[in-house]
């Protein structure tokens, strides 16, 4: 197993708190700039969020091949 398996897969076993960090990153970044690109912060945590559940969903589709 190569270090990027192992990577994915502690982010499948640990989802729910890479989910946590990607709101608290945001929320930091919202609060040292004062909200001036919390639209932006906003869509870069929901493509962060999208690609652990993309993530999540490839490996599912690999194991079935």
């Amino acid at each position: 197993m190569g270090f990027l398996d192992k990577a994915k897969d502690l982010l499948a076993q640990n989802a729910d708190k890479v989910d946590a960090a990607i709101d608290k990153a945001g929320e930091f970044v919202d609060s040292k700039t004062e909200g001036k690109y919390k639209d932006t912060v906003s869509k870069v945590q929901e493509a962060a969020k999208k690609a652990l559940d993309d993530g999540d969903d490839g490996e599912k589709g690999n194991q079935q091949s």
